[in-house]
């Protein structure tokens, strides 16, 4: 049996990361290290990504997730790790989930015959897309699984912490709005109906739907984040428009904003003479831990990590998605929690190899926790 090096190949995937759906060599990295521990690759279909497989004993099966890609960032660092890939970066710490998951495999795989069950092993591709979820579904990888495990580093705690609770992440959404008008000569106003004002009017507007909608006891964000129209000086544009997220933690909520949203939209656009389209994209769900796998996999987690306070994020993640197949369990492991330290998908952002140890006991231990509650 080959010996694994987790830290080593945490500092090769660093510096070597590949786009969502792109992720061609670190998926055949990610199988070299596995076949060179025995374990049995399933062959998914898949384009990029990679399923394993540690088969133990007759009970039941669990899967442990880890994410692949990195993102269009440019990496502002000189230290020795930083991006060789021109504007892409492991800007969100998938590198240390990747190296983290083999890392566990390895010691999984050596200790095969004592698992009262069998470990599939999903490195997804996509996550950042938000539709990297769907490839695996729709694979049935996942069909005959009793659980999902997965973790997300998080720079806000410091190594060798945990921080685990029922509502995890916030579901996503990307909206998009296009006003339709008739343009003209910006010295005729008259003659036209101008977008811009009705653009201005319209975000201006958006931003009460939250304080008016959303009990102060319940969460939601709201964020325009993008705005464009027009490019020319003296012309009134035939069209302007936005995008934006919202995030929440059920789907209550997000229905009322969208009603709202749609709502405020088509009947402001209406009152300035413009047609409008609307797109509202789920690009994640919210990320909500099982009760019962909360309880029975906790204790086991505090035995390896402190467990630091909770703070949900409002970050997206789609791992969500997998609850339409099974259980889940989801934890933060601290990977950096210095004063100032850079959030995910910061070209500062800095996760610390002392993030790997935890992060390994965190899906072993899980995993024969959850194999013996199921069996």
């Amino acid at each position: 049996m080959v010996v694994f090096d987790p830290i080593q190949a945490r500092h090769h995937l660093h510096r070597t990361p590949e786009l969502s759906n792109r992720e061609y060599q670190t998926s055949a990295y990610v199988e070299r290290a596995l076949r060179s521990m025995g374990v049995t690759i399933v062959d998914a279909g898949l384009e990029t990504g990679v399923i394993g497989e540690i088969t133990g004993g007759s009970g039941p099966t669990v899967a442990l997730r880890a994410d692949l890609d990195g993102l269009p960032v440019t990496e502002d660092a000189s230290h020795a790790l930083r991006s060789q890939t021109q504007g892409v970066m492991h800007a969100c710490g998938h590198d240390l989930h990747i190296a983290s998951l083999l890392g566990a495999a390895a010691q999984l795989s050596e200790r095969a015959s004592e698992l009262p069950g069998s470990v599939r092993l999903v490195f997804q591709p996509a996550e950042e897309t938000g539709h990297g979820s769907d490839v695996i579904l729709s694979s049935g990888v996942l069909d005959d699984v009793a659980a999902v495990i997965g973790f997300h580093n998080n720079p806000n705690y410091a190594p060798g912490s945990v921080a685990v609770g029922e509502a995890m992440m916030a579901g996503c959404v990307r909206f998009e709005v296009n006003l339709r008008a008739q343009g003209t000569h910006g010295g005729y106003p008259e003659k036209g109906t101008g977008p811009i004002e009705a653009l201005a009017t319209i975000v201006s507007a958006l931003q009460t739907i939250v304080s008016r909608n959303v009990s102060a006891f319940d969460s939601a964000v709201l964020s325009v984040t993008e705005v464009h129209g027009g490019d020319v000086w003296n012309v009134i544009p035939a069209s302007a428009g936005f995008s934006g997220t919202v995030r929440t933690f059920s789907q209550a909520t997000e229905d009322r904003v969208e009603n709202r949203f749609r709502a405020l939209v088509e009947s402001l656009a209406a009152g300035f003479g413009l047609g409008v389209d609307i797109t509202w994209e789920r690009l994640a769900r919210p990320l909500i831990n099982n009760p019962e796998l909360l309880h029975v996999l906790l204790p086991q987690v505090a035995t390896v990590a402190h467990v630091a306070d909770l703070q949900p994020s409002m970050a997206g993640e789609d791992f969500a998605d997998y609850r339409a197949k099974a259980p889940l369990f989801f934890a933060f492991v601290g990977s950096n929690g210095q004063p100032g330290a850079a959030d995910w998908h910061s070209p500062q952002y800095v996760g610390l190899d002392a993030t790997i140890p935890t992060a390994i006991s965190f899906y072993t231990h899980s995993a024969v926790a959850a194999l013996r509650n199921f069996a």
